[in-house]
């Protein structure tokens, strides 16, 4: 796994550094720098990030004349869309790299001395109580990775809510030492299916990325498909949660990658199931 870089181990690291956290966690700094990077000039910046992350652009769609600004990059569409698994009703809603939570207690276990209060991640304890014996899968996206989602279902949507809050970091270091989930600015939506399985997207914000662009149709009434695109972040690493109301078998294709820190390395649209979906776990 890509160590820290220095200015994050600066940060969350060191004394001065968490002293410093304040000003680079507040959504006003986040939103300064979208500015920046909305702006033709950021475009400069674009070449220098594609060569220090590796980034393949044979899978991105360049627009004619390139690319606007470096947000316009950072929001690329893949040439040839992305495949969905037709094996599962439930997929990866994004690229990432997958943490598997369970839920016991309204609590999820992050780190050993950090538990997430499930009512406080959706701030509404009715909601929250459906989740009490579930499962947390945690889809943290790199900023290399593609920054698109889609729905991970299909099924009603019951719910949709906005969090305001300020924008940690969420790689690791910060994870393992800061309650993220639950201070950072983030948006979710309930989504019921027919069989009255409850599931939760939500959408995490990170440092420096002062918006997450939700598709106008994620409103209480509506539909969601799975696989049809959901929104997309700007800038930096972000996460998206996925929360299931019970254990489900998770396909072993996925369970059986090497993970690096408990993380593993998965697709958007890839079958995040074993068999059906109404099989739940024992």
């Amino acid at each position: 796994m890509k160590k820290e870089s220095a200015s994050i181990r600066f940060l969350y690291g060191t004394v001065p550094g968490r002293m410093c956290l304040k000003l680079f966690t507040d959504p006003l700094i986040s939103k300064a720098s979208a500015v920046f990077l909305s702006s033709r000039a950021s475009r400069a910046i674009i070449p220098g990030f594609i060569k220090r992350n590796g980034i393949d652009m044979d899978r991105y769609a360049v627009p004619k004349g390139g690319y606007s600004s470096f947000n316009d990059f950072f929001k690329r569409r893949l040439k040839t869309g992305y495949k969905i698994s037709h094996s599962s009703d439930l997929v990866c809603p994004c690229d990432g790299l997958l943490t598997i939570k369970q839920i016991k207690n309204n609590s999820i276990v992050e780190a050993k001395n950090c538990k997430y209060s499930v009512s406080e991640l959706l701030r509404d304890r009715k909601l929250a109580s459906r989740f009490s014996d579930g499962e947390a899968l945690i889809f943290r996206l790199t900023p290399t990775h593609y920054h698109r989602y889609c729905y991970c279902t299909s099924g009603k949507i019951a719910g949709q809510r906005r969090i305001d809050g300020i924008l940690h970091c969420v790689r690791p270091i910060a994870v393992k030492s800061r309650k993220v989930y639950v201070q950072n600015s983030r948006e979710y939506t309930v989504i019921e299916d027919p069989s009255k399985a409850v599931v939760i997207q939500m959408e995490v914000g990170a440092m420096l990325v002062g918006k997450i662009s939700n598709s106008v149709k994620c409103r209480p009434g509506n539909t969601a498909l799975i696989g049809t695109e959901k929104g997309y972040f700007e800038f930096g690493g972000s996460t998206i949660i996925v929360l299931l109301d019970r254990k489900y078998r998770l396909n072993s294709d996925i369970l059986n990658r090497k993970a690096v820190d408990g993380e593993i390395p998965v697709s958007i649209g890839e079958a995040l199931l074993q068999g059906d979906r109404k099989c739940s776990q024992k």
